[in-house]
């Protein structure tokens, strides 16, 4: 073999081992594989809405979308999958390929079906993952005007001298409302009677007749009828006052430590490459910074966040375990 053969040789297989090595040091770094792939999103994302169409959770989901459809140059799909409680949607993302194209909006429902569905169709730690904590929505303490009493104290005292007297509607067994008021019981020492409705506007029609006293509903749904004079506001549930309603003082002015909250944020199956998740989550927190977003949020009685992933999932894991303790406590069930 002539010496300028045997150079020629020497160099393809000194460029055979580098590009071993390279794809053997690639291997070893987290989130290679993802790296380097083509760019991402190269087509549209499906973000799941696990309600039907026209609520507030469509609402801001669609808010989200544009914002995400402006950064990333590509549609975001939002598809409905109503049913079973937010399961249907939510099984659905954990379901789903783990590249980053199949998101989920989630709610507290996410964080309270564990502890109330005797068969769950997936398991919430391990098959999903926090991409972004949107925002919290405020529950509150609302009643009919006649009731004697104007703050969370006022209420202490009267159900502590009529123990078992006064109740409370909520939309229904096992909703986030529910629990608060069952939070409340345990917290204050007190017995609030629950009544439950199928959704949120019966509820409220019978505390505006005056059928039962007291409505736990969601801040944003009872604000028209505490403008109207209809209904009167108590407390909200929230650690803080809101924005949209600062006039209404807490529950744990009187309860130290009591928080019960709607948690609103966005999902995806367990597994996504941790830079592209990463990604995704920065992405979703700069759109939920934006003033647009930021006003429409707060207008439909929202405090934004747009957290990590790596809070998000923190605060799934805490809720998770803070309302599974006290539905096993309080004995409650679905029918």
């Amino acid at each position: 073999m002539k010496c300028g053969e045997k150079m020629r040789d020497q160099v393809a297989l000194n460029r055979r081992d580098l590009l071993k090595l390279t794809a053997l040091l690639a291997a070893s770094v987290p989130g290679a594989d993802w790296a380097a792939s083509p760019p991402w999103p190269e087509r549209p994302v499906k973000l799941i809405v696990p309600f039907s169409s026209g609520g507030p959770t469509d609402t801001l989901a669609r808010l989200i979308a544009d914002g995400l459809r402006e950064k990333w140059g590509q549609p975001i799909v939002v598809d409905y999958k109503p049913g079973a409680g937010t399961l249907l949607g939510t099984q659905f993302v954990a379901r789903a390929p783990r590249d980053g194209y199949t998101l989920g909006m989630a709610t507290s429902a996410l964080m309270i079906n564990p502890a109330l569905q005797s068969q769950m169709p997936f398991d919430t730690l391990r098959d999903i993952s926090g991409v972004s904590q949107l925002a919290y929505t405020h529950y509150g303490i609302f009643a009919h005007p006649s009731v004697p009493f104007d703050d969370a104290a006022g209420l202490l005292e009267f159900a502590r001298k009529n123990p078992g007297k006064l109740s409370y509607a909520s939309p229904g067994v096992g909703t986030g409302t529910h629990l608060a008021g069952e939070l409340l019981n345990r917290m204050g020492k007190i017995d609030l009677v629950h009544v439950p409705y199928k959704g949120s506007a019966p509820a409220q029609q019978d505390v505006l007749g005056g059928q039962v006293p007291l409505l736990f509903d969601v801040l944003f749904s009872a604000m028209p009828f505490v403008r109207e004079k209809r209904l009167k506001p108590i407390a909200l549930a929230s650690p803080k006052r809101a924005a949209i309603a600062p006039d209404i003082g807490l529950i744990s002015d009187a309860v130290p430590g009591f928080a019960a909250l709607s948690y609103m944020g966005i999902i995806a199956p367990s597994g996504v490459p941790p830079n592209l998740l990463e990604r995704i989550s920065t992405d979703i927190a700069a759109v939920m910074r934006t003033p647009v977003v930021v006003n429409r949020f707060i207008q439909l009685g929202s405090d934004p966040l747009g957290s990590s992933s790596q809070e998000y999932n923190k605060a799934i894991a805490s809720e998770l375990d803070k309302w599974s303790h006290l539905i096993k406590a309080s004995g409650i069930k679905i029918e």
